[in-house]
């Protein structure tokens, strides 16, 4: 007898051992670069958020335990960071990419190896297509992608603002051509054909050539598909040029590196925006004092509050996904978060059947609102927005304005 509850302690003890092993999360993005203040605040935002949830007991009685990795912003990184996070790690699921391209590269592993991919900040509409035609999917976001994004950014520019004659100003990566691509559909909608579409690469200091272009064409407003680098090289360049009309762009406008290297060049620039780094709910008051008290950003200011907001949510979805399964196996979590029975609550939004079998897509065209640069600071670029904000604006899938979303490899 007392070796049978020999045997019985032994495996109690080896199973309490088991469930108290932490979970493991990857996290991957770039934390030094061009990219490095999206990737460091989607980090924070996470970090945040996970010692929230483990303060509070953890998932499954285990605590989240992240597996950081700098991706650098290069895809074949990116690929390298998969491999080992799936293989050696041995993730329960990854949150991150930042850059479209590291995403459509990199993801591919996870899907095939049938673990969750969470993508909270890059917006390239193809993401959560990539394996669309599988069986399963394994791949999902919780921010704003380009098809919502450009149709906005042609709203402010053409219906909002009344300019007939646009020039297009994208990077030369994935996701600039992809977000090109976008707007120029977007337009087409509106009958409207860009008056110039220039292209440029990354870590270029000159837009001279393009910008000339598009004033030579007549242009009364730039879009705009980039980071803040060159973002910033684009409002330096006008002011060189004595030439001021209006940037448009994509969220990345927001960056600190686009305000900051811009300078007075930068200011009235209008993005879409999930959040903006104001206390307009309980939620989002909590979020930034913990925020800006655990990391200290300069002048108070979260270098890309976007992306920091997205990160924070991301983790809480994943961690109500993983209650609910009641496991950490891939295809279990993937089944909970298309099915996810407790709403969410989120910095962006509150999250409510976020997700479904066939749609891996948290955010509608209903819930973005327009930010605009004003004294060194993204604010509501409309009162009426601002007024409303503290009314949290829900997931709809009849939401109009986004481009229909189309598979591209």
């Amino acid at each position: 007898m007392k070796q049978v509850w020999t045997a019985v302690a032994l495996a109690t003890f080896a199973w309490s051992i088991q469930a108290a092993e932490p979970i493991k999360i990857g996290v991957s993005g770039p934390f030094t670069g061009g990219s490095s203040s999206m990737g460091v605040s989607m980090r924070d935002g996470v970090r945040l958020a996970t010692d929230e949830i483990n303060k509070a007991g953890g998932v499954l009685g285990r605590q989240l335990q992240l597996v950081e990795r700098d991706d650098e912003a290069k895809n074949e990184r990116g690929v390298q960071i998969a491999q080992e996070l799936i293989s050696k790690e041995k993730v329960a699921a990854t949150v991150g990419y930042i850059n479209t391209g590291v995403a459509l590269a990199s993801q591919r592993f996870y899907q095939d190896a049938k673990i969750p991919v969470m993508n909270n900040v890059a917006t390239g509409s193809a993401i959560t297509l990539q394996f669309k035609d599988r069986p399963e999917n394994y791949i999902f976001r919780n921010a704003a992608h380009d098809s919502i994004q450009a149709p906005m950014i042609v709203e402010e520019a053409v219906t909002k603002r009344g300019f007939k004659k646009v020039a297009i100003l994208a990077d030369s990566t994935n996701y600039g051509q992809l977000g090109r691509a976008d707007l120029e559909a977007a337009l087409k909608l509106k009958g409207i054909t860009p008056v110039a579409v220039e292209k440029f690469n990354i870590k270029d200091v000159d837009m001279t050539a393009q910008l000339l272009k598009a004033k030579e064409a007549g242009a009364e407003a730039v879009l705009t598909y980039g980071i803040g680098p060159e973002l910033a090289q684009i409002a330096n360049g006008m002011t060189k040029l004595g030439w001021k009309v209006p940037m448009i762009g994509s969220w990345t406008l927001s960056m600190a590196n686009y305000i900051d290297n811009a300078g007075p060049g930068g200011e009235g620039a209008r993005m879409p925006q999930t959040f903006i780094q104001e206390p307009t709910t309980p939620k989002r008051q909590s979020f930034i004092i913990n925020y800006l008290k655990t990391f200290n950003p300069k002048n108070s200011r979260i270098e890309s509050p976007v992306s920091a907001a997205q990160g924070y949510d991301s983790i809480y979805l994943l961690a109500a996904a993983i209650k609910q399964a009641g496991s950490t196996d891939g295809p279990k979590i993937k089944a909970a978060l298309e099915d996810l029975k407790t709403p969410v609550e989120g910095v962006v939004t509150t999250y409510s059947k976020p997700f479904s079998k066939t749609d891996h897509e948290a955010i509608t065209a209903n819930i973005p609102v327009m930010g605009e640069v004003k004294g060194q600071r993204v604010v509501y670029a409309y009162p009426e927005d601002f007024k409303k904000a503290s009314e949290v604006r829900l997931k709809d899938v009849n939401a109009k304005g986004a481009i229909e979303q189309k598979k591209r490899q």
